[in-house]
Formats: structure tokens, sequence, C-alpha cells
């Protein structure tokens, strides 16, 4: 029999883990980047997708289901491109800008993907994902104009 509840936390513990990797991956972006208004941009996203973590944290637990703890494998590989792409790349900032594009776009597809689908979300569940994915797609116009002008 199909668990509301269950299904609907899945969700959201995928999201939440996704959140989990663009914090960590930030914050090595942070880290690598030479520019400071990059640095300062990076910690931000890092401290946003912190707290976009703990939302959903709280909302999958008051959803009676323990959230996941940790973010995926696949974003340690991810982090480690990107401490190599800014190791070797003559241009560290334009190569990690481009890496935070690709990530948020990959983010604001998987956003949609669960707002989307035909699971019927609680108002305030379904209030914080659209407004996740609104600030990460506007920071994603953001991050294209600086890529433009670096």
């Amino acid at each position: 029999m199909y668990n509301y509840t269950e299904e609907v936390a899945s969700q959201l513990n995928g999201l939440l883990e996704k959140n989990y990797d663009a914090e960590k991956g930030y914050k090595t972006a942070a880290e690598n980047a030479k520019s400071n208004v990059l640095t300062t941009l990076f910690e931000r996203k890092a401290e946003e997708r912190k707290r976009f973590g703990n939302e959903l944290k709280l909302e999958i637990e008051s959803l009676g289901v323990l959230p996941e703890n940790d973010g995926s494998n696949k974003a340690l590989i991810h982090r480690a491109w990107m401490d190599t792409k800014a190791f070797f790349s003559s241009n560290a900032d334009e190569s990690m800008l481009e890496e935070a594009i690709r990530g948020e776009k990959a983010s604001i597809s998987e956003y949609n993907e669960v707002i989307n689908s035909k699971e019927h979300f609680p108002k305030s569940t379904s209030d914080i994902l659209k407004n996740q994915r609104n600030i990460i797609l506007n920071d994603t116009i953001l991050i294209k104009k600086l890529e433009e002008i670096q």
C-alpha cells in the first residue's frame, strides 16, 4: 500500500542531500576563489544552502520521518573536480563560476521535478520548495552575470 508520508519524505530527503552537497561545494569554491567578490558570494551561497537544508530537515521531521544526515558520494567527486580545476586552471574563478552555474541548473531541475511530481505536498512544504527554487534561480542569473564580466 502506498504511504504518502514516506514518498514525500523520500523526495524531500533527496533535496536535503543535494543541499548538503551544494553547501560543501560552495565552501570548496570559496576556499579556492581568487576574487574577494567570489569568495563572499560562495560563502553566502554555502550559508544559504545550509539554511535550505535546515528548513527541509524541519519539514521532514514534521512528517515524522528521519532526515538524511550527510551529502552524497557524487558530491565528493564534484568537489574534488572543482579543486583540481581551480588548481590547474589559469582562470580558476571563471571555471568555478561555470561549475556553480552547472550545479545551480541541476538544482533548479531537481526542485522542479519534485514540485511538479504527482505528490500533493502540504502547503508549508510546497511554499518552502518554491521559495528555495526561486532563490536558486535568481542567484543563477547573478552568477551568469558575474561570469560574463570575468
